[in-house]
């Protein structure tokens, strides 16, 4: 992994994405290994906002106190002295929006942080959080899959000069193309095995969308993959997309979606063929789907 992440600095990739939850902190110690040699050449964004027990999640936590906490311990991991981009994980009820704001201000003035940003966040907590320290980036999940922020983040990050950066762009690899019913998930590291939309029969219901994907990719020479990357990244130009893999090729093959060009009319045409498939399964269930979008 240090060697995949080594290979995609010198190919070019700038923006480096982790939580402590990842592990967790096992990827934050990661990244830092990878990283620490370059570090002035690229961006390590970072997250805070849960409550991890004995190597587990135990809900949410954004207590100030907490997150002065969280972030000295993820520089430590990072071997750096300073976060690019930090964001609050997901919003804790528990915690005004404001308070998590002025925490995270008072942090970039210490100099350990350059920039703040919200995952999962609703219209209403971006617009209070950015009163009090302006948001450089909201992250949430979004795909063809997934088009939620549609409704309203996308336009409320447009009007205050936001970034969005869209995790599971491939909608946890499957619009890649590769996953079918057949597919069994090892529930010990792989959450995909309780998600609504990657049992057997959602799988197969939503393949229009796959099919989709091919046939525009295979008259141009592109991937499933690299259409659905290059159709986000047509979306606004302030949209980056973070795909992650454990393995060079795919590396490469997402970098490659950059050379997928839409015409306007191409554009128009995928994205209405696009909606007209209907999305079978939740994305999330439970206390996961209760801390999203807050």
């Amino acid at each position: 992994m240090v060697r995949l992440i080594r290979n995609a600095v010198d190919s070019g990739v700038t923006l480096f994405d982790t939580a402590e939850v990842y592990g967790p902190y096992v990827n934050e110690a990661l990244v830092g290994e990878a990283l620490s040699p370059v570090r002035k050449e690229i961006l390590i964004c970072t997250k805070f906002g849960f409550n991890i027990q004995n190597g587990e999640m135990a809900g949410l936590n954004s207590k100030p106190e907490h997150i002065r906490r969280v972030v000295e311990e993820s520089l430590r991991r990072l071997r750096t002295d300073h976060i690019d981009l930090l964001y609050q994980h997901r919003v804790d009820p528990q915690v005004p929006i404001e308070d998590v704001a002025g925490t995270v201000k008072d942090l970039i003035g210490q100099g350990k942080v350059r920039r703040f940003g919200l995952s999962e966040a609703s219209a209403e907590a971006i617009r209070k959080a950015h009163k009090v320290q302006p948001l450089t980036a909201v992250q949430s999940e979004y795909s063809l899959m997934w088009r939620g922020p549609e409704s309203s983040v996308l336009k409320v990050c447009e009007e205050l000069g936001i970034g969005f950066v869209p995790y599971s762009p491939l909608c946890r690899g499957y619009l890649a193309g590769f996953i079918n019913e057949q597919t069994k998930f090892n529930p010990k590291n792989d959450n995909r095995a309780t998600l609504p939309r990657y049992q057997p029969e959602a799988i197969k219901t939503n393949w229009a969308m796959i099919d989709l994907l091919t046939e525009f990719g295979n008259q141009r020479g592109f991937t499933a993959a690299q259409v659905a990357l290059a159709w986000l990244q047509a979306q606004r130009p302030w949209i980056v997309s973070i795909p992650g893999t454990t393995k060079l090729a795919h590396l490469h093959e997402n970098m490659m979606s950059s050379r997928v060009q839409f015409s306007p009319e191409e554009l128009e045409r995928f994205t209405r063929a696009a909606s007209e498939i209907r999305i079978v399964g939740d994305r999330y269930t439970g206390q996961a789907a209760q801390q999203v979008n807050n």
